[in-house]
């Protein structure tokens, strides 16, 4: 049954509704953590440890950490391939060009794939810049994450990518709240100018949530 469902278009826009959703909430959450960092290094350091003894003594050391890290593994994964294969259903459905055009799509719509993209290649990026420190600039500091965003933030390419990873976060939620509500049927005639709202002011609110902190990097607010 479990086949049947995720070989129909329904059931892969369910899964990429659902995994985007999933990762909503993450996105939702760790703006809030981020903010922290307004508060010194001392708070923000703190926080960064206590996400890994969540759950202690009951769970060990970080294994609360690596199960949200596993979920969110699973919902990109999800999102992604679901996404990828309505497109190429899409394709197959209509090979050639419409005779006469539809009407033009807001700008978040018509760049949900590419800002896809975006956002895959900035995840690998920022894992290995914040998590790893494979590609971070300056001296890593292991359990610093303060020091270490300050050093991220204090270069021109590091605000770059970051800055525009979040315009793409941005429109990307802003078209695919509403998008996943119909799926899941909350949408109606009367909920959605509703839930657009609410798409948009959720889409407005992480944009400036996370650019706040290397804005605040970049204007000495947090150095």
């Amino acid at each position: 049954m479990a086949r049947t469902v995720w070989d129909s278009t329904v059931g892969k826009k369910t899964v990429m509704a659902v995994s985007g959703l999933v990762m909503l909430l993450y996105l939702v959450a760790h703006m809030i953590g981020n903010l922290k960092i307004f508060f010194g290094a001392g708070e923000f350091n703190h926080y960064a440890h206590w996400l890994r003894t969540v759950g202690e003594p009951f769970m060990h050391y970080e294994w609360t950490l690596w199960l949200i890290r596993v979920v969110l593994v699973v919902a990109v994964v999800a999102h992604a391939v679901s996404a990828y294969q309505l497109s190429r259903r899409d394709i197959k459905a209509r090979p050639s060009k419409y005779v006469h055009k539809k009407p033009r799509a807001s700008y978040a719509t018509r760049t949900m794939r590419w800002g896809g993209i975006i956002l895959a290649l900035f995840i690998v990026w920022h894992i290995l810049d914040l998590t790893t420190g494979t590609v971070h600039s300056g001296g890593f500091e292991t359990g610093k994450p303060y020091q270490n965003v300050v050093d991220t933030f204090s270069t021109w390419y590091g605000n770059a990518v970051y800055i525009v990873a979040v315009l793409a976060v941005g429109m990307h939620i802003r078209h695919g709240f509403w998008s996943a509500a119909q799926t899941l049927g909350a949408g109606s005639r009367t909920r959605d100018r509703a839930l657009k709202t609410v798409a948009n002011v959720l889409a407005l609110l992480l944009t400036a949530g996370f650019v706040a902190v290397p804005v605040g990097v970049m204007t000495g607010v947090v150095s």
